[in-house]
């Protein structure tokens, strides 16, 4: 008898559309908080439901997994930051060089001002835990995926890009944005602003064969 209470006391409960409805959003605002604050592996199910009013046992009636909600938090930011960083950055030069130096910098201040993007990039390990648990087909149908719109652009002007593994290409892209969490290492962390400025031509022009010129620079 006790065991079939306790099977009973486990069992979700039946929502309303209006019930779902709130307690989605409160999970996925929940959800962005601690894992931008803590990460999901530390992120326990007791702390995501607990602003929900509602059992722990409930998360799954609305979630898969911790995986799936993350997943579905960057569905929701995806088309916003492809747009900042891909459509009105990227793609809005002619020229590659000027074109990487403008997705960069789009970038970096996607990552300042976005910290679910900029907890991505810090933490690779987290989006490939998603990415294990999840239905490949799913992560695959992810529409407007920046980083997929990315490798689609350097593949189309190979040609204008120097001879390397295009994933070698991105990872150099990469380590221009993960210069802002290692600040504090500069000498003159206040001089951050002009080394990323410098660095972000250097890496532009080192990755193309032709191009424009520096802004500023003769001939």
């Amino acid at each position: 008898m006790n065991d079939l209470v306790a099977q009973g006391d486990r069992m979700p409960p039946a929502f309303t559309a209006e019930e779902k409805a709130r307690i989605t959003g409160v999970l996925l605002e929940t959800g962005e908080r601690l894992f931008t604050g803590q990460g999901m592996r530390k992120t326990s199910l007791e702390e995501l439901m607990a602003p929900t009013g509602v059992a722990k046992s409930s998360f799954y009636v609305f979630f898969d997994s911790k995986e799936d909600l993350y997943l579905e938090l960057m569905v929701r930011q995806a088309a916003q930051v492809k747009d900042r960083v891909i459509d009105k950055a990227l793609l809005t030069s002619p020229d590659v060089r000027e074109g990487l130096r403008r997705f960069l910098h789009a970038a970096l201040e996607e990552l300042s001002s976005n910290p679910l993007w900029r907890r991505l990039t810090t933490h690779p390990e987290e989006m490939q835990a998603v990415a294990r648990k999840l239905d490949p087909a799913r992560m695959a149908a992810m529409g407007d995926n920046p980083a997929t719109a990315l490798s689609d652009y350097l593949g189309r002007h190979r040609d204008d890009l120097v001879a390397a593994d295009p994933q070698a290409i991105i990872g150099v892209l990469q380590c221009v944005l993960l210069v802002p969490v290692f600040a504090e290492r500069l000498g003159d962390p206040e001089q951050l602003p002009k080394i990323l400025d410098l660095l972000v031509d250097i890496v532009a022009t080192g990755l193309t064969r032709t191009g424009g010129a520096a802004p500023g620079a003769d001939g």
